[in-house]
């Protein structure tokens, strides 16, 4: 198992480079963007006994109008939420099977279908409407850690601590392409909108972008073999046509930029006192979600790459944070046992 901050003990800070060029620092926080008429960021509701045990991942989507939350724990169990207009959560489904910690969950667009992965390398398909097990994939010892579902639901992918990424098919279970990194540890793995690429980011800093329309295996669109000097812990593309940009959350406190289309380095923003542990990219691409272990979940503004918003409301390290299908509002969960709600202008 790649290292974990421990609950309740202050991390390691950063190592820092000075004058790094593009960097741009995390700010004071806002209550408000655009003047006294906007809309406040506000925590609108929290479940502060959300599971028995640290919460690792929280991911969103849409169900027939109504918000469908679902969150993985240390606990073992996955669980569904739903969050109405005003940011109220309100509990659906408890998920049990896993046999230890769940590591990463994600859903499909229609907030149908959801996928968990934990440290007992099973990734568990379940419908979101019944409660029910869809299908159990054993992906084999320590070949599955994150996991992200592809744009039309039909695929999810998982990191292994090989490097290697494994592809399968969500209705029967079976491997429908391997993509190999020829490096350490795959941390985190994330899907373009487009469906055509898959990034993962590496235990020792590595960030690879590889290219699915080139067959079963894929092929290495892009390496980035010194992205970042640490642990790559979350990965996010940006929407729609700026899906070139990808972005990357580590434990060297840095959030950084890439373009994948033409490669490099475009960015780098910091602000984060400790590990950035979740990066997500708000659906109309005008900001970043992203939480540590310092303990705060921080909003920033993409044009100019400035903190908008710290939240300082989990009591401990902010494990996973997302955007729901419009962008109001952004769900949070942390080693507290916490499920949070924040309004977004």
């Amino acid at each position: 198992v790649p290292p974990l901050p421990p609950a309740g003990i202050p991390c390691q800070q950063p190592t820092r480079t000075a004058n790094f060029p593009g960097v741009s620092k995390g700010e004071e926080k806002e209550s408000a963007v655009g003047g006294a008429q906007s809309i406040m960021f506000k925590l609108q509701d929290s479940v502060n006994e959300a599971h028995t045990d640290s919460v690792w991942s929280v991911a969103w989507s849409r169900d027939e109008g109504r918000d469908v939350l679902i969150t993985g724990s240390v606990d073992t169990v996955v669980k569904t939420w739903h969050v109405d207009g005003g940011g109220k959560i309100t509990g659906r489904h408890k998920l049990d099977g896993h046999r230890l910690g769940v590591v990463s969950v994600d859903i499909n667009s229609e907030g149908t279908v959801g996928v968990s992965s934990s440290l007992d390398s099973q990734i568990r398909i379940w419908d979101l409407e019944r409660g029910n097990l869809l299908q159990d994939i054993d992906a084999g010892p320590v070949n599955a850690y994150k996991i992200a579902l592809a744009p039309n639901g039909a695929n999810v992918v998982a990191g292994s601590n090989t490097g290697e990424l494994t592809v399968y098919d969500v209705t029967n279970g079976e491997k429908v392409a391997r993509l190999s990194s020829q490096g350490k540890f795959a941390m985190s793995v994330a899907y373009s909108p487009d469906g055509t690429r898959v990034a993962s980011g590496a235990i020792d800093g590595m960030v690879t972008v590889f290219d699915l329309t080139t067959g079963k295996q894929g092929s290495v669109q892009h390496q980035f073999t010194e992205a970042h000097s640490m642990p790559v812990r979350s990965l996010s593309f940006a929407p729609d046509e700026r899906a070139q940009l990808l972005f990357t959350a580590c434990d060297d406190g840095l959030i950084k930029i890439f373009d994948v289309r033409e490669p490099g380095h475009v960015g780098t923003m910091s602000g984060h006192a400790s590990w950035v542990l979740s990066v997500a990219c708000r659906p109309d691409g005008s900001q970043l979600a992203t939480g540590s272990s310092d303990k705060t979940l921080k909003v920033w503004d993409l044009r100019t790459r400035k903190c908008l918003h710290t939240s300082t409301t989990h009591k401990n390290q902010v494990w996973s944070a997302c955007y729901n299908s419009d962008g109001t509002k952004i769900a949070s969960v942390s080693d507290a046992k916490e499920l949070h709600v924040t309004q977004v202008p």
